[in-house]
C-alpha cells in the first residue's frame, strides 16, 4: 500500500527547511527589538472560540475549518488562525492584570480545508503579532511597519501598503445598512456568492473578485464616508504616524479583511510580483475580539504572515536567502581501525562547533568522496592505516582543489584555521 501526504499539505524537506529556519530566526531577533515576546498556543481549541471571535458567518467558519467531536463528545477545532487563541490565552492567564500593553509574537502552522492552490494550502504556516490593551493609533503604525521591515530584511521591496478604516459598533451599522440597500438594487449584476452574502455579511461582497461583482462594488458607498468622529480621528492619526515613518500607503476604502472581529484600522501589504494572490500579509485592529469571547473589554490589533506565501514573494522576485548547506568536513575512512579514530575525531570537531560527517556504509573510497560531494563538503580528508601510522592525512579543499598535509593530531586547530581563513 501506498501513502502519500493529505492533499493540501507539503512535506518541508532539506535544504528546503534551512529557508524557514532563517525566516524564524530573522523573525525572533527583529520582533524581540520591538518588544514582542514569542507565545506559543494549542493546535486545536473548542470550536466555540472560533464561532464567535471569527465570526460564524464567514467563509472560514461556514467551510473551511477542521472540526471534530473528541472521546469526551467536545467539538474541537484546528486553529484556522492564530488571533483568537492568542486573546483567550490573554483572558484566561489574567494578562490583563500585567503591565499594558501586551506584544505577542508567534509562529506555527494553521489549518483550512481551501482549495489547495500557489501559495495556498490546508495545512499552512503563519507568523504574526499581536498588541494587546492599547488603542493608540502609533501602534496601529508600529505594526505596519514592523511588518514592512521584515520584508525588507529578506530582501523584498516595491510594496504596496493599502489601508482602511472599517469603522466600529456605533457607526458600522449604518454603512452596513447603506451598503445592503445598494447591493439590492444591483443584485441582479451579482455572482450567486455575493447574492447570498447581502443579508448574512454584505462587507465580504467588498472582497469579492468577480469581474461583474467589481464594477458594482467601485460605486459603492464607501466606509471611510460612513466614519464616525472618533473612527475618523482614528483614522487620521494612523495616516499621521505612517507619515512620520516615511511609509508610504494607498487608502483603500473597499479594503475588508476576511474575519468579522476587525474594527478601525485593516491594512494588506501587496507585491505584485505574485500577480492575482497578491497579499503578502495583512491585518488590523480587532477592538471588540476580547468582550466577544471574555467579556472584557479590551482592544487590540495585529497581522499574520503566511511563510509559504512569504517564499512564493521571494521566489517570484529571484531572492536567495543567505543559506548555505553542507558540511565543514568529510572524514573518508578506510578499515576499522581509522574508522573509530576518525569517530572520535568527528566528535571532538563536532564539540567544537564544526559541521563534520563520515562514512556508515563500508563503501569505497571513490563512493565516499561521491558521497562528500553531494554534501556540499567543504573539506576532505582520507584516514586510512598509513594515516594512522604516521599521524598525518592530506586535507582537501573542495572548491580549489588545494591540498595541505596536516599532522592527525593537529586537525582540530587546523580547522579552526582553514575555516577562519574561509571566513575573513
Amino acid at each position: 500500500m501506498k501513502f502519500n501526504a493529505p492533499r493540501g499539505t507539503n512535506d518541508i524537506l532539506p535544504p528546503e527547511t534551512l529557508k524557514w529556519q532563517y525566516i524564524e530566526k530573522k523573525t525572533h531577533e527583529l520582533f524581540s527589538n520591538y518588544n514582542y515576546q514569542e507565545i506559543r498556543t494549542p493546535i486545536f481549541e473548542y470550536t466555540e472560540l472560533f464561532q464567535r471571535g471569527i465570526g460564524e458567518v464567514t467563509d472560514i467558519v461556514e467551510k473551511e475549518m477542521y472540526t471534530f467531536e473528541d472521546k469526551g463528545n467536545r467539538s474541537i477545532t484546528l486553529r484556522p488562525e492564530g488571533t483568537a487563541s492568542v486573546i483567550r490565552s490573554f483572558l484566561e492567564n489574567k494578562i490583563y492584570g500585567q503591565a499594558q500593553p501586551t506584544k505577542y509574537y508567534y509562529i506555527g502552522p494553521m489549518f483550512r480545508y481551501e482549495r489547495p492552490q500557489s501559495g495556498r494550502f490546508r495545512q499552512f504556516h503563519q507568523l504574526g503579532v499581536e498588541a494587546i490593551a492599547s488603542n493608540d493609533p502609533a501602534l496601529d503604525a508600529e505594526i505596519i511597519s514592523l511588518g514592512i521591515r521584515l520584508l525588507q530584511n529578506f530582501g523584498l521591496d516595491n510594496l504596496e501598503v493599502h489601508l482602511n478604516s472599517v469603522g466600529c459598533k456605533d457607526c458600522r451599522p449604518d454603512y452596513v445598512e447603506k451598503l445592503k440597500k445598494y447591493l439590492i438594487e444591483n443584485k441582479d449584476q451579482l455572482c450567486d456568492n455575493c447574492k447570498s452574502r447581502i443579508e448574512r455579511n454584505p462587507l465580504r461582497v467588498l472582497d469579492c473578485k468577480n469581474k461583474s461583482c467589481k464594477t458594482v462594488i467601485n460605486d459603492a458607498p464607501k466606509i471611510t464616508n460612513n466614519l464616525c468622529d472618533n473612527c475618523a480621528e482614528h483614522f487620521e492619526d494612523v495616516q499621521n504616524y505612517l507619515d512620520v515613518l516615511d511609509l508610504e500607503y494607498i487608502i483603500n476604502p473597499l479594503l475588508v479583511r476576511g474575519l468579522d472581529y476587525y474594527t478601525n484600522t485593516a491594512f494588506e501589504i501587496k507585491d505584485n510580483a505574485l500577480g492575482a494572490q497578491d497579499t503578502v500579509f495583512g491585518g488590523g485592529r480587532y477592538n471588540g475580539l476580547a468582550e466577544e469571547i471574555g467579556n472584557r473589554d479590551l482592544p487590540g490589533i495585529g497581522f499574520a504572515l503566511g511563510i509559504e506565501r512569504l517564499l512564493l514573494s521571494l521566489e517570484a522576485k529571484g531572492i536567495e536567502l543567505p543559506v548555505e548547506s553542507g558540511v565543514d568536513l568529510y572524514i573518508t575512512v578506510i578499515g576499522e581501525k581509522a574508522k573509530i579514530e576518525s569517530f572520535k575525531l568527528l566528535d571532538k570537531l563536532r564539540n567544537e562547533g564544526f559541521r563534520t560527517e563520515m562514512d556508515y556504509l563500508d563503501r569505497g573510497v571513490g563512493s565516499q568522496m561521491k558521497s562528500a560531494d553531494r554534501m556540499n563538503a567543504e573539506y576532505t580528508i582520507i584516514i586510512g592505516e598509513d594515516e594512522l601510522n604516521n599521524n598525518s592525512a592530506t586535507i582537501r579543499n573542495m572548491k580549489s582543489g588545494d591540498e595541505k598535509e596536516i599532522q592527525l593530531s593537529n586537525l582540530l586547530e587546523e580547522m579552526k584555521k582553514l575555516v577562519d581563513k574561509e571566513a575573513v
